[in-house]
C-alpha cells in the first residue's frame, strides 16, 4: 500500500523538522510531502533537510489550498492513501497506523478523534462549545455520530483521494470535507487518537475566532447541503 503523508506548512520552521523525521520513523513505506503555503521563514528549507519532498507555494492560499495540492499529487502518482498531518506538530506520527487501519477495515475516508475515548487533550470552553455544535450539526446530516468535525489528523483512500484531487473546501475544510465525503457515498469512519500542543509559535485559533470560525463553518454547510453535489468522477 503507498502511502503519502501530506503536511500543509505556514511558518512552521520551528517543528517541521521534528513533524517530518517522526513520520519517516512511523513507517519506511510512508512518503512525506511538505505543502509550503507561502512561508516567509524556512519551512521549506528544513522540511527538505529533514528527508521531506517539498511543494512550495508562490504565496499563501490557506489550508484548503495547500491540502488540495496534497491530494492532487497524491492522484497522479497514484498513491492508495494520502494523509493528512499538520505541520505544527499536534499530530503525533505514531497514531498514523491507527488511521491506516481504519482504511485497511473498509473505510474510504478516516478521521482522527480526540474524542471517541478519553485522552489528555482539554480545549478552552469556547472552543469545545464550537466543537460539540458543530459535531451535532454534522452528525445529522451525515447521519452517524461525528465526535470531532475539526480534527485535521485524517486518511483519505483512493476514492476519496480521487474526490478531493477535484474538489475540496478552502477555507476551513475540515468540517466541509466530511460532509462533501458523505454526500458522494463514502464510508467515513472515526478512530481514536491522542494529540498534544503545537511544537512552537501560537495557533490563530483564539476564542473569539471559535465563535466566528463555528458560525462561517455552518453557513458554508449549508450552502453546501443547499447546492449542487460534486461531481465524483475520478480525474482524468
Amino acid at each position: 500500500m503507498r502511502v503519502l503523508a501530506i503536511v500543509p506548512a505556514f511558518n512552521e520552521e520551528g517543528s517541521i523538522e521534528r513533524v517530518v523525521e517522526e513520520i519517516r520513523a512511523a513507517g519506511a513505506e510512508i512518503d512525506v510531502l511538505v505543502v509550503d503555503d507561502g512561508s516567509s521563514d524556512g519551512t521549506a528549507q528544513r522540511a527538505r533537510q529533514a528527508g521531506a519532498r517539498v511543494a512550495k507555494l508562490p504565496f499563501n492560499v490557506g489550508i484548503g489550498g495547500a491540502v488540495q495540492t496534497g491530494y492532487r499529487l497524491a492522484w497522479t502518482e497514484g498513491y492508495d492513501v494520502a494523509c493528512q498531518v499538520d505541520g505544527d506538530g499536534q499530530h503525533p506520527a505514531d497514531q498514523i497506523p491507527r488511521l491506516l487501519a481504519g482504511v485497511a477495515a473498509g473505510a474510504n475516508y478516516v478521521v482522527g478523534s480526540r474524542f471517541v475515548e478519553q485522552t489528555e487533550y482539554r480545549p478552552s470552553r469556547s472552543r469545545r462549545g464550537g466543537m460539540l455544535v458543530l459535531s451535532w450539526v454534522v452528525s445529522r446530516i451525515v447521519g452517524q455520530g461525528v465526535t470531532d468535525t475539526t480534527s485535521g489528523f485524517r486518511a483519505a483512500d483512493r476514492k476519496a483521494i480521487g474526490l478531493f484531487a477535484k474538489h475540496y473546501p478552502h477555507d476551513y475544510p475540515e468540517v466541509e470535507a466530511l460532509v462533501m465525503a458523505a454526500r458522494e457515498g463514502l464510508t467515513v469512519a472515526e478512530v481514536s487518537v491522542d494529540m498534544r500542543d503545537r511544537m512552537a509559535g501560537r495557533s490563530s485559533i483564539t476564542p473569539a475566532r471559535s465563535i466566528y470560525y463555528m458560525f462561517k463553518v455552518l453557513l458554508a454547510v449549508a450552502v453546501q447541503c443547499l447546492g449542487r453535489k460534486p461531481n465524483s468522477e475520478h480525474l482524468a
